[in-house]
C-alpha cells in the first residue's frame, strides 16, 4: 500500500496534475478535498471557511438521488463483485444487464422496446444521433442527416451532442465553425399560462419542422426542464406539439432525459407530463444512483427495424465497457430501491420546501426570477454570477451548490429531509446576496 498523502499533498499534486471539468489547467480555485460521503452529506479532509462538513444540494451533477453510502447500493455492488466486475458486451452477455434492459422497458414510455447500454450520458445522445441518422440511411434517404432542436438546450460535451447544444452563448462556442450546423426553433418560453403565447410557440415549432423535414432527421430536446443550457422549464404541450409535427413530417423525435430521468421533475420520467413516447430517449445520470457511469438509449421497434434493414443491417457502435455488470446490477437495484418506495410523496415534500425556502430570494437586488418544479430550484440573476464568492457563502452555510453563468440552482437527493432542505435554500440565498 502506498503511504498515506497529507491533504496539503493531495491538493498539490491535484493542482499540478488534475484537469478539472470547464476549468483551466493548472485550475485557478482550489477545490474542496471530499474524504468520505454517507446520506446527503461530504466530509471534508480539511475545513473549508470553518465548515468541515457539507449538504450536497447538487446530488453530485443530479446523478445520486439516494444519497451517499446507501445500503442497498452498497450490497448490490459488493454481491456482483464477488461474480465479476465485468465482461465484455460482444458476443456475451450477462444477467444484470438483461435485467436492466427489461426493467428500463418495463418503465420507459409505451412503445420503447429496444435498449443500447452506454458509458455515459453524452455518449447515449451519440449513439441516438447514429440512430437516427442509419434509419434514414437504411430507408434511402441518405439526405435527411440535420438535427433540430431548440435554442437554450444541453445535449452534453462529445462532438454530436455539442452540435445541438445552444450555438450561442453555450460552452461550445468554440467549436461553431467545427461543428456540423444544425436546425434551431426559438428557446421555448416559459410557462405562464397564457394561451396566446403556447399557440403562438407551436406554430412556430410546427413551420420549423415543415420548413426542414426534407433534410432533418430527428427533433432533439430535453422534455419539460432545459438543463445545463439554463435551467428553463416549458409547457408540456410543446412536446405533443413536436409528437404531431414529426409523425405529420415523417422525422424522428428524440427525447434526452439524461437529467430529467427517474422522478426528478414530479414524474418519473418528463415525458409523462405530455403522455407523449418519443421514438428514442436517453437516460442517464441516476441510472446507477450516481455510483458508477452508465447511460441508455432506448429506441422504439420501428428504429430498430428500420436500421437492421439497411444495407448495414447492424448499430456500428460498441464500447469496452458496454453493459458493464457492475454498473448494470446497481442500476438496476437503484431503480428497485427508487420504485419501491413512496418517491413522488418525497419529491413532492422537496419542492414545497424549496418552494418555501426559495421564496426569500425573489425579493434580493440582482435576482431575475425564483423558479421551482419537483425536485429543482433555480434561482437566476440579473448578471453573471461571481462563482468564487458564491460558493464561499454557501460552503460557509454547510452546503454544497455549484453555480454557473447567472444560475444558482439545487437538486438534492430525495433523501434530503425537511431541515437539510431548508439549509440548502438558506445558503442558495445566502449566495445570491453576494453573486
Amino acid at each position: 500500500m502506498p503511504e498515506p498523502l497529507t491533504a496539503g499533498e493531495l491538493l498539490a499534486l491535484d493542482r499540478q496534475h488534475v484537469w478539472h471539468p470547464y476549468g483551466p489547467m493548472p485550475g485557478r480555485q482550489e477545490p474542496l478535498l471530499v474524504a468520505s460521503a454517507s446520506g446527503v452529506r461530504l466530509r471534508l479532509a480539511e475545513p473549508a471557511w470553518g465548515v468541515d462538513e457539507l449538504i450536497d444540494g447538487m446530488s453530485s451533477w443530479w446523478s445520486a438521488v439516494h444519497g451517499y453510502n446507501h445500503p442497498v447500493l452498497n450490497e448490490a455492488a459488493r454481491a456482483q463483485l464477488g461474480r465479476m466486475s465485468h465482461v465484455m458486451f460482444g458476443g456475451l452477455t450477462h444477467e444484470p444487464a438483461v435485467r436492466l434492459a427489461a426493467r428500463l422497458v418495463e418503465i420507459t414510455p409505451e412503445g420503447l422496446e429496444h435498449v443500447f447500454l452506454t458509458d455515459s450520458g453524452s455518449v447515449s445522445v451519440e449513439v441516438a444521433v447514429k440512430m437516427c441518422l442509419q434509419y434514414w440511411r437504411s430507408a434511402g434517404r441518405p439526405e435527411k442527416r440535420r438535427l433540430m432542436t431548440w435554442r437554450g438546450g444541453y445535449h452534453g460535451d462529445t462532438w454530436q451532442p455539442m452540435a445541438v447544444c445552444d450555438p450561442d452563448g453555450g460552452m461550445h462556442e468554440l467549436w461553431s465553425g467545427a461543428l456540423p450546423k444544425q436546425v434551431f426553433a426559438d428557446a421555448p418560453p416559459a410557462p405562464s399560462g397564457d394561451p396566446e403565447t403556447v399557440r403562438a410557440y407551436a406554430a412556430h415549432l410546427r413551420e420549423t419542422v415543415a420548413a426542414h423535414a426534407h433534410e432533418v432527421a430527428a427533433v432533439i430536446v430535453e422534455p419539460v426542464v432545459q438543463g445545463a443550457g439554463g435551467m428553463r422549464f416549458h409547457d408540456p404541450e410543446f412536446l405533443r406539439v413536436l409528437r404531431e409535427a414529426c409523425d405529420e413530417h415523417d422525422v424522428l423525435l428524440v427525447f434526452d432525459e439524461i437529467a430529467t430521468g427517474f422522478g426528478r421533475t414530479g414524474r418519473l420520467f418528463a415525458a409523462e407530463h405530455a403522455d407523449v413516447t418519443p421514438d428514442v430517449m436517453c437516460l442517464g445520470k441516476a441510472l446507477t444512483g450516481g455510483y458508477l457511469t452508465m447511460a441508455a438509449t432506448l429506441c422504439t421497434t420501428r428504429v430498430a427495424d428500420g436500421i437492421s434493414r439497411g444495407e448495414v443491417p447492424v448499430l456500428a457502435h460498441g464500447p469496452t465497457f458496454m453493459g458493464n455488470p457492475l454498473a448494470a446490477a446497481v442500476a438496476c437495484a437503484s431503480i428497485d430501491l427508487l420504485l419501491g418506495q413512496d418517491w413522488q410523496t418525497e419529491v413532492k415534500r422537496i419542492e414545497a420546501g424549496l418552494r418555501d425556502g426559495l421564496a426569500e430570494a425573489a425579493s434580493l437586488p440582482g435576482v431575475r426570477d425564483v423558479r421551482v418544479l419537483g425536485a429543482i430550484g433555480v434561482v437566476q440573476l440579473d448578471h453573471e454570477a461571481d462563482v468564487p464568492a458564491a460558493t464561499r457563502a454557501a460552503v460557509r452555510e454547510g452546503v454544497w451548490i455549484r453555480p454557473f453563468r447567472d444560475l444558482l440552482y439545487v437538486m438534492p437527493p430525495y433523501v434530503t429531509d425537511d431541515e437539510d432542505v431548508a439549509r440548502v435554500c438558506a445558503a442558495v440565498c445566502a449566495a445570491a446576496r453576494v453573486a
